[in-house]
């Protein structure tokens, strides 16, 4: 199995390649950049075709795309089934907390959404171009590139203390590169990417903009599915415990663009401590439905008189690396859960899943 989310080697790619589809001749355009990460062939004007030529492109291409297909077939097929039979009327708004770079399950769960916002610890980050990389050095970012997806291919999460020291490690780092992997394979063409920065009320500033003492970084990638329609994916680096939240714009900002819908995996439980009560009522305020596995908010902190609940799976415990999570009320509410035919959360083989699905009521 690969040491998740190594990024150093993969860090000469991306921010210079960020100009969108209007560019001269010559350019690496972000989405080109994208697909060339993602195994998959860039433009017929772009720069980066001639490397599609190297064996190690080819064989990384064969591997992802085969991991890929598996990953279709397994998982994501089924949650756009199962989004499709019980979401009734999505909002245009995700957010995801704790999400780290993981656009796969976002689309995957509200694929008609418009905007997504993704938050989590890890930076941003930030590449130059992947054609100034030293000879030899395709191999080895590529390579970089196979390792980092390794858990999230494998049990539908990232581990996050290991992305705490990959993603910071090297000379260039960050989560952006795992995001274009993530968009190119989920059939996106990406329109544009632009550093932004919120200020302490939430207000959005470009990258080159000053946005206070204590702003809160992030990027936005303007992209569009199939259909042509241009929708918006954020990533803030912030730390979403409540000294964190209440010292940023983070929260402000989403409350523009609430009511959403929120997805929680794989949160380590955070959201069952005290020092994450902030972001917790945020979501249970703004959210007009949540997806989340046990990992989420606890379900005594759901008012029941404004909450529906439907699970599916099975739902055994927290796994050993978190003992005293376990919750007898979830356990009660599980006794009547409807089946589901894919993996989730820490508990990823699916006859050990769960998934609850909350619907705020009118």
């Amino acid at each position: 199995m690969f040491r998740p989310l190594r990024i150093a080697a993969i860090a000469a790619i991306l921010w210079l390649a960020a100009a969108g589809p209007g560019r001269a001749a010559g350019t690496v355009t972000a989405d080109d950049t994208a697909r060339f990460l993602a195994g998959m062939p860039p433009s017929a004007e772009s720069p980066l075709l001639p490397l599609t030529r190297d064996p190690a492109w080819q064989r990384h291409a064969k591997f992802l795309a085969s991991a890929f297909g598996l990953l279709e077939q397994r998982q994501f097929s089924n949650i756009r089934a199962w989004a499709a039979a019980n979401l009734a009327a999505p909002r245009p708004t995700m957010f995801y907390m704790f999400s780290g770079p993981d656009f796969l399950y976002a689309n995957a769960f509200y694929s008609k959404a418009t905007t997504y916002v993704l938050s989590a610890l890890e930076p941003v980050g930030q590449a130059p171009d992947l054609t100034r990389l030293p000879f030899g050095g395709i191999g080895a970012a590529l390579y970089s590139v196979e390792r980092s997806l390794g858990s999230i291919l494998s049990f539908s999460f990232f581990i996050t203390k290991q992305m705490k020291t990959d993603l910071r490690a090297g000379e260039l780092n960050g989560t952006l590169p795992i995001l274009y992997v993530f968009l190119a394979r989920s059939g996106k063409t990406i329109r544009g990417v632009s550093a932004v920065a919120l200020d302490e009320n939430g207000a959005v500033h470009s990258g080159n903009e000053a946005a206070g003492r204590n702003p809160t970084r992030g990027v936005r990638i303007v992209f569009a599915g199939s259909d042509g329609a241009e929708k918006t994916l954020y990533y803030f680096s912030t730390d979403l415990s409540n000294s964190g939240v209440r010292s940023s714009g983070f929260l402000k900002f989403c409350a523009t663009l609430a009511p959403g819908n929120s997805l929680i995996k794989s949160a380590s439980y955070l959201l069952h401590a005290g020092n994450f009560s902030t972001v917790r009522q945020f979501i249970l305020a703004d959210s007009a439905t949540i997806i989340q596995d046990d990992s989420g908010i606890p379900l005594a902190d759901f008012d029941s008189r404004k909450w529906r609940f439907f699970p599916f799976g099975r739902y055994v415990g927290p796994i050993d690396k978190f003992p005293g999570r376990y919750q007898p009320k979830y356990a009660e509410l599980f006794r009547r859960s409807q089946p589901m035919d894919f993996g989730i959360g820490y508990r990823w083989r699916p006859y050990e899943s769960n998934l609850l699905l909350a619907v705020k009521s009118p």
